[in-house]
């Protein structure tokens, strides 16, 4: 059934098969399961295809020093990662491999219409060569000292001390981390895609197509079409393990080139197995009903598909995406994800020690469809899953449905002062928080739902009534119904995130649930099955196993650098423990002046997101801010934060802004506000305050 006929694509970006799926990875591919799910649930047509990112010279090097084929080593990873989405209930439509022979074919066609437009260019390109290892080196198989800071070890890409981003040929010192050996400076022909040409059209795609959130669009405006669009390398020469370019024997495609391509080899696919049209979903006849396409990813690797992919689809004739959603990252306890303190968790790893549905509800809490970061702070996960499922959701089921076994729901709905029909009401807004990719506010609203059932079975207290005799049983069959149909309709709710407790709740009552309409009509006269738990509470010392576990296949694992497929990042160097907090800056600058209340009242402190963020030339230490306080509200703050932050890395960021700061005419413009930010002895850096994800512009601190 797809009564709107509304046709829709979804796709993740594919996970790199060098690595196994760890909490990282599954914010996008949670986050996309739900949309599908909904979408599904809806009644719309929606498919969501995925595949392995097979290629590269990590995947080479890997399978040279595990004595297999690539292709060996590509299938073991796909039947792990198959294993791992299988566990966290992530339900593709398809899911193919970038080694195959759809990729290889489309590959060749979208190639052909680059040349065929003369975007294909050629030129000789340095690189640092492996002699002992006999292959050229990729940025993530170089270590050497920053070129910028000095800072010993970085990798070839970008220092980790101090940011700056370079060439592995600028490293000091530089070390292959296959061999050890002094890499060679060497020559070699590449192959670039030159997109300059398409300027003009890029600029207008992002900025009017309404593909991509508006910080995105600003910030691509701002950093990438404000100049000339670099080309884009490629190729790369053998020995490389990928495709080998048709027209340029000894050249293979880079795999950033073949692993977007992927997308369509995976709509080929799907639509072979499904008797489907693969023009019908990427070249649609003009004036004809559109499909919709939305690519999930990461915001590492925003740059590839608002600019390059866009490109190669236009000059290919194929559609373009829809909408471009892209989530920030995730950190565990308030840092990187860390091996050394347990926190850089496989899939895997939490599989074996907790509930796959816990860490599906509490990613849905935390994803606001932005792309702010989000924190699994382990203890909040413990009190909001255990306190929201089992505390408000499993357990109206639990407290009635006893009394229901042998009755059945009553033959009519009982009268319930209106609560059905309130949260019936509140399915639209429910509706557009899933479409927006709002879950956390989805979630807020079926909690809500959830208070006022559970409100309603502390007020009626059918476990009195359950001991006042058989006069009171027609109304404790009442009061057991309306709270099963209430717990049934936040099932609804919730079937895009908690697939399993849905069937669950189908077992129960009602039968499968199959549609978002079951949330309007409440269901009478029918039977109720026996209750069995339906999820457990989660314990600390589940959590502080699987932390020991995580620790102890860190220590038997030997770190093989990633050359970063296109569609991962690589996994987080391990960070130090933490170390006693010492008095040093509260001695430097003691506490200030006791004030009351009253005082501290008149300081109005608010959430706001950085819009933009430049440098000001003839200012040492101040950046302009643009910060938004939701709505039409913006401030200019200039902040004394120059050489401690990005810039470009500021761009959608939640800060804390003294919002009632009297105006203040500097040299270089009026500033509206303040920032919050730490600073004192012993610390290297400014630190902007954050706060915790989920809030939103505008929001009071007290």
């Amino acid at each position: 059934m797809n009564p709107s006929g509304r046709r829709i694509l979804v796709t993740s970006a594919l996970p790199y098969a060098n690595g196994h799926i760890h909490l990282g990875h599954l914010v996008e591919y949670i986050q996309t399961d739900v949309f599908v799910r909904f979408q599904k649930l809806r009644g719309h047509r929606a498919i969501y295809l995925c595949a392995d990112d097979t290629h590269g010279t990590a995947i080479m090097i890997r399978a040279r020093q595990e004595g297999r084929s690539e292709r060996e080593l590509v299938a073991a990873m796909r039947e792990a990662h198959l294993a791992d989405f299988g566990g966290f209930q992530i339900a593709f439509d398809h899911y193919g491999s970038t080694d195959s022979d759809a990729n290889r074919r489309l590959c060749g066609e979208v190639w052909k219409a680059l040349r065929s437009k003369g975007l294909v260019t050629s030129r000789d390109v340095k690189q640092l060569f492996d002699p002992v290892a006999g292959v050229f080196l990729a940025d993530r198989f170089v270590r050497g000292g920053c070129p910028k800071c000095h800072a010993a070890d970085q990798y070839g890409d970008s220092c980790e001390a101090c940011g700056a981003a370079y060439t592995p040929a600028d490293l000091v010192d530089p070390k292959s981390t296959l061999s050890g050996a002094v890499p060679e400076v060497r020559s070699a022909e590449h192959l670039f895609v030159t997109i300059e040409s398409m300027h003009e059209f890029l600029a207008r795609w992002t900025r009017e197509s309404d593909a991509l959130d508006p910080r995105i669009a600003n910030y691509l405006a701002g950093h990438f079409l404000g100049e000339p669009l670099r080309d884009w390398d490629v190729s790369r020469p053998a020995p490389y393990f990928g495709f080998e370019i048709p027209d340029a024997t000894g050249h293979y495609w880079y795999v950033w080139f073949d692993a977007p391509i992927g997308y369509l080899a995976a709509t080929s696919e799907w639509c072979e197995a499904h008797g489907e049209s693969f023009d019908a979903w990427w070249r649609p006849a003009a004036g004809g009903p559109r499909p919709e396409i939305h690519h999930f990813i990461g915001k590492d690797i925003t740059y590839f598909h608002t600019l390059f992919w866009p490109a190669m689809l236009e000059a290919a004739g194929l559609a373009l995406p829809t909408k471009v959603r892209v989530h920030g990252f995730l950190t565990v306890n308030g840092a990187k994800m860390s091996k050394s303190r347990g926190t850089f968790l496989l899939a895997r790893t939490w599989l074996d020690h907790l509930d796959p549905s816990m860490l599906r509800y509490y990613y849905a809490a935390k994803l606001s469809g932005g792309i702010d970061d989000i924190d699994l702070d382990l203890d909040e996960f413990l009190q909001k899953v255990n306190a929201d499922l089992v505390g408000k959701v499993v357990n109206l089921a639990s407290r009635t449905a006893r009394w229901l076994e042998a009755t059945g729901l009553s033959a009519g709905y009982p009268d319930d002062g209106g609560l059905f029909a309130r949260a019936a009401a509140d399915g639209d807004a429910i509706a557009e928080a899933f479409e927006d990719c709002d879950f956390a506010r989805a979630m807020r609203l079926v909690m809500a739902a959830a208070d006022r059932a559970n409100a309603y079975v502390d007020s009626e207290q059918p476990w009195k009534l359950a001991k006042a005799g058989p006069d009171a049983a027609a109304r404790l069959q009442d009061v057991a119904s309306v709270a099963m149909n209430l717990f049934r309709q936040i099932a609804v709710y919730l079937t895009p995130v908690l697939p399993t407790l849905a069937e669950q709740v189908g077992q129960l009552v009602g039968g499968p649930i199959r549609s978002w309409d079951e949330s309007k009509r409440p269901l009478a006269g029918v039977p109720v099955g026996r209750f069995t738990p339906l999820l457990k509470r989660v314990e600390k010392t589940q959590i502080d196993a699987m932390l020991a576990a995580s620790r102890e296949e860190a220590g038997k694992q030997q770190h093989t650098p990633q050359e970063g497929g296109p569609m991962t990042t690589p996994p987080t160097p391990p960070s130090p423990q933490p170390s006693a907090d010492s008095g040093e800056a509260l001695s430097a600058e003691p506490l200030a002046t006791q004030c009351t209340i009253d005082d501290f009242t008149k300081i109005d402190l608010r959430v706001a997101r950085i819009l933009a963020a430049e440098e000001v030339p003839e200012a040492k230490k101040l950046l302009k801010l643009t910060v938004s306080l939701g709505g039409d509200a913006t401030r200019t703050v200039f902040a004394g934060i120059k050489g401690f932050h990005d810039p470009a890395a500021l761009v959608g960021r939640l800060v804390v802004v003294v919002a009632n700061l009297a105006p203040r005419q500097m040299k270089f413009g009026l500033s509206e506000g303040m920032v919050v930010a730490a600073s004192g002895a012993g610390a290297s850096g400014v630190y902007l305050l954050s706060p915790d994800s989920g809030a939103l512009p505008g929001m009071r601190l007290h």
